[in-house]
């Protein structure tokens, strides 16, 4: 899949699809079915337009652009949204960059998309201008819910990261660079690569989760890895994610890795011992190695 920056692609008939695709859930996944082109901003138009409520993200540029191209889709677009960006009116979405830069003969959107200054564009707009076909995706509903970006941050939030892989369509992922700790874990025969939660990406509620990480060098083991803030030790860390990858032995520090969440273990607790704790993180460890295969 090619990767282009809207200044730098030119006009031809393009069956595009357009969104934000925070997390290229399942419900987006239904807007990007059939295009040959998405068109996506970043970053996230609300973190220009009102920064402080802008979201805590599903997915970076790079795993959404990872995800997409799974779709069968040619052709990723990445609109730099700034202040003069999102000062454009709809008129001049539609004209400048659907018609002008991208040539579009179809369009796919969801029910919900807004676009131009204020938001004041709408799939109306879209419908009435015959210089392309609009396709007007409804929102998707499983059990009951709306599939949201919005959602499935909620239920990784809460732990829930099962439940969340089943709306996005694969599981939760989140990656960093591996950070130098106390080496606690390794005093406990139990080594963890650690990651520190970036605050603009949703990290899951704390817990021990069974896991898949990914190293720098490609190879994929199973893990159980740790959210929390440790409460058997008085650290004056914060948040911290700690994976401990089975059976694996190399140097991780300051390299990339990449953690798959598959199911909750349990909950963040305090041991009335070291000793107990020791024993409930063998049980973890045996839990995510039966569970990751």
């Amino acid at each position: 899949m090619k990767v282009a920056a809207l200044l730098d692609v030119r006009p031809r008939p393009r069956r595009v699809a357009i969104g934000t695709f925070d997390g290229v859930h399942l419900g987006h996944r239904q807007v990007i079915e059939g295009a040959d082109t998405v068109v996506t901003f970043d970053p996230h138009p609300t973190a220009v337009i009102r920064p402080g409520a802008a979201p805590r993200l599903l997915t970076s540029l790079a795993r959404k652009t990872t995800l997409i191209a799974t779709l069968g889709v040619q052709e990723l677009v990445v609109i730099a949204f700034d202040a003069d960006f999102a000062a454009r009116s709809a008129r001049e979405f539609v004209d400048d960059v659907l018609v002008g830069a991208l040539g579009a003969s179809h369009v796919s959107v969801g029910e919900n998309f807004r676009f131009g200054r204020a938001a004041r564009g709408d799939t109306d707009l879209l419908l009435a201008d015959e210089r392309f076909r609009t396709r007007v995706v409804r929102l998707l509903e499983i059990d009951g819910e709306i599939v949201s970006s919005s959602h499935i941050r909620a239920l990784v939030l809460g732990g829930a990261v099962e439940y969340a892989g089943r709306l996005l369509g694969d599981p939760f992922t989140l990656a960093g660079v591996v950070v130098h700790g106390d080496r606690r874990g390794r005093e406990l025969d139990c080594p963890t690569a650690n990651l520190v939660p970036d605050v603009a990406f949703v990290t899951p509620g704390h817990g021990v989760y069974a896991a898949l990480a990914r190293t720098a060098g490609g190879a994929v083991v199973p893990s159980a890895v740790s959210v929390g803030v440790r409460p058997m030790f008085e650290t004056g860390r914060g948040e911290l994610i700690e994976a401990h990858l089975i059976d694996f032995s190399g140097d991780l520090y300051d390299t990339h890795l990449e953690l798959t969440f598959l199911k909750r273990l349990r909950g963040e607790r305090r041991f009335d011992s070291i000793q107990a704790l020791v024993d409930q993180m063998a049980l973890d460890v045996d839990q995510a190695r039966a569970i990751c295969g």
